[in-house]
């Protein structure tokens, strides 16, 4: 089964959201693909795009092919004061937790015909409406874990004084309204936080709904000074796009690569992911894993068992194998190696496991 991340769409009201998930769940996988998968109205399983599952098909011969996924989820509409309970408030703010990445649906679009809850096309404006709703709501979480932490860590437990020495300086952090992820922390203080789920250290990729010629200028620049990744796309043009072939989007006058795959690809990127492949009983399958994996625990990935009785794997790299056109040839040349459990593994490593589960 291939695994899949879950990734929240959020946005104030009237910005395109639901026209968004609505476009991207035409792309739905089928999901007899992936066992014990739950599809609800407002959770949809998307495909990642990778041209390089179909050429590892042909190559092989393979008659099954399986890409990795990405879960998107469609979060009720955000209000300005959601971190007390207005609007959906709490309700929102508890599906994000759940997620592992944050799509920041902007309203960049003047179409006067959708009404503009906040009277001015400004996706900037709007980025910090829903930043600074995620701080507010991590503030009252680190205030609760301050409080109940305190009495141990007076107490002289080490493990609390120093998870309340970090809990001190988030709350700094939070306090001049920045956010968590934009901050760099210590392996060991990124163990401690992941306990918590705060909201705003969850990485965000921000999509302003318009076209790129109605897009203003001012905006885009600053987006980029402070480097926050972003994406324009025209949701509504996309969902009329929808299930296109690259050659169907180019006769309309569209580009070859559709938004919504740019979307999916910068959403798995942000995420700092890299892909390996299996070639095993005629499928080919893509498996996610972060950078910097390394083989046996990679190979865990499949089956956990794998990377417990893990013994050696075979390894070449996609486009090696691709340019000399057979795993025989790769064989003869000997471009296939044998790699151990601490090989660090490569985005298009194709590998082949050896374990003695």
């Amino acid at each position: 089964m291939a695994s899949h991340l879950s990734i929240g769409i959020v946005g104030l009201p009237n910005v395109g959201k639901s026209t968004l998930f609505q476009a991207l769940t035409k792309k739905q996988v089928d999901c007899s693909n992936y066992p014990f998968t739950t599809i609800n109205p407002n959770v949809g399983v998307v495909e990642v795009p990778d041209p390089r599952v179909d050429v590892l098909a042909q190559l092989t011969g393979s008659a099954r092919k399986i890409y990795e996924t990405v879960e998107f989820v469609d979060i009720a509409g955000l209000v300005k004061g959601a971190h007390q309970g207005e609007g959906l408030g709490n309700q929102f703010l508890s599906h994000i937790r759940e997620t592992v990445a944050i799509i920041y649906v902007l309203r960049a679009f003047k179409n006067s015909d959708i009404i503009n809850t906040r009277n001015v096309v400004d996706p900037v404006g709007e980025k910090e409406i829903l930043d600074t709703e995620l701080v507010l709501k991590d503030m009252e979480t680190v205030r609760k874990r301050i409080e109940s932490v305190g009495g141990e860590a007076r107490s002289g437990k080490k493990e609390a004084q120093k998870e309340a020495e970090l809990l001190l300086k988030i709350k700094a952090v939070l306090e001049k309204g920045e956010i968590l992820a934009e901050k760099d922390f210590s392996e060991e203080e990124n163990q401690i936080l992941k306990n918590y789920q705060l909201l705003s250290l969850k990485p965000r990729l921000c999509f302003l709904n318009a076209k790129e010629e109605e897009s203003e200028q001012e905006a885009k620049e600053v987006f980029r000074k402070n480097n926050w990744p972003f994406l324009i796309v025209d949701v509504l043009e996309e969902l009329g796009a929808a299930g296109f072939t690259k050659e169907e989007r180019q006769s309309l006058g569209l580009p070859a690569d559709s938004g919504l795959d740019l979307l999916i690809k910068q959403a798995y990127s942000l995420l700092n992911l890299i892909t390996f492949f299996t070639t095993v009983s005629q499928q080919v399958q893509a498996w996610q894993i972060k950078t910097g994996t390394k083989l046996a625990r990679a190979a865990g990935t499949i089956h956990t068992d794998f990377e417990t009785h893990f013994i050696k794997a075979e390894v070449i790299n996609y486009k090696d194998l691709v340019a000399i056109g057979s795993f025989a040839l790769a064989r003869e040349k000997g471009l296939i190696r044998t790699e151990g459990r601490d090989y660090v593994v490569q985005d298009g490593d194709v590998i082949e496991i050896k374990h003695g589960a």
